[in-house]
């Protein structure tokens, strides 16, 4: 966070209990609308738990972790290549809108091991442009008579300086402040805040920053299932298996978890004939994440919670149950 406030890009790597320790500081970054990327490797818990095996276990967690409200942006990489080209995309999405990114990934994604292809990688980076947002730059600066950091801007996102620049010159504190970053707990000004910092999801939407969910394999299938994360090389896999045997199926996968594409979600819920969710953690974590953005309960699950990813013939046996 003080490296972002100094005007650096920067990532921390961490596991759920790392996280946890760390979870005040994600408030502090909320406060002070500072970009930051947190990658989040779940881990089997609680504790120390089962700290080399895998889970699904830290949704809720990402969601809701330090006090209070304010916005955040989580993604969640379904293989290696999305997650490398995710953590691009994350960057710029911290500094654009300053504020919280964080890349949910698991034990089983992170100690994968897949070989690339360099051209695959070569076109995903071409149409890459580093995009820092609304940092000014020193001779914009000087022009200000009167700088607030946080300033009541219709999107949300106010223009950044960082520490020397001259005429930037704020207070980013922990407590909530007025537009210059004074300290302020007035009611009127305390509403003001919270819709400002929370706008800036709004304008990210409007701007169609989020990828949609990705659905693979016949829009006619007889089943479909809905997962994030590294469940999606599993599945893609028993799709294949299931696929031999005349046996259809289509893959519904969500990465970005918030904001929550609740308009896609729906319409592909509404569309299927019977639902699947698959996810490795014990009380339906992405399921619940469903019914509360779309109002639909899914149809079937396949939860497995002891430390082992899932395997394809696992939901082979799932997928035929369901179907015979």
């Amino acid at each position: 966070i003080g490296a972002s406030f100094a005007g650096l890009r920067c990532l921390v790597a961490t596991s759920g209990g790392g996280f946890s320790l760390m979870v005040e500081g994600l408030g502090l970054a909320g406060q002070t609308e500072e970009p930051l990327v947190v990658v989040l490797g779940m881990r089997p818990g609680p504790a120390t738990g089962l700290p080399t095996w895998t889970e699904q276990g830290d949704l809720r967690f990402a969601l809701h972790a330090a006090q209070s409200e304010f916005p955040r942006i989580i993604v969640a990489p379904g293989d290696l290549f999305e997650a490398f080209r995710f953590t691009m995309k994350a960057f710029n999405l911290a500094e654009k809108y300053q504020l919280l990114v964080i890349i949910l990934v698991d034990k089983y994604l992170m100690e994968g091991h897949e070989t690339m292809d360099l051209a695959k990688i070569q076109e995903a980076t071409a149409g890459f442009k580093l995009d820092r947002g609304k940092l000014i730059a020193d001779r914009e600066v000087a022009t200000f008579t009167d700088y607030k950091r946080y300033a009541f801007v219709n999107d949300g996102i106010s223009p950044r300086t960082i520490p020397g620049q001259q005429g930037g010159i704020h207070l980013a504190g922990s407590d909530e402040h007025d537009e210059k970053g004074l300290y302020n707990e007035e009611a009127d000004n305390r509403k003001k805040m919270m819709d400002k910092r929370f706008k800036k999801l709004d304008t990210a939407i409007t701007a169609g920053e989020f990828e949609a969910p990705a659905i693979y394999g016949n829009a006619d299938a007889p089943l479909t299932i809905v997962g994030f994360g590294s469940t999606k090389l599993p599945i893609l896999e028993a799709m294949k298996w299931l696929a031999r045997e005349n046996i259809y199926v289509n893959y519904l996968q969500v990465a970005y978890l918030s904001p929550f594409p609740s308009v896609q979600v729906t319409d592909a819920i509404k569309k299927a004939k019977q639902t699947l969710v698959i996810e490795n953690n014990m009380h339906g974590q992405f399921e619940g994440l469903i019914r509360e953005h779309t109002g639909l309960s899914i149809n079937h699950n396949l939860r497995k919670y002891d430390g082992r990813p899932f395997y394809p013939e696992e939901i082979v046996e799932k997928v035929k149950g369901i179907l015979q």
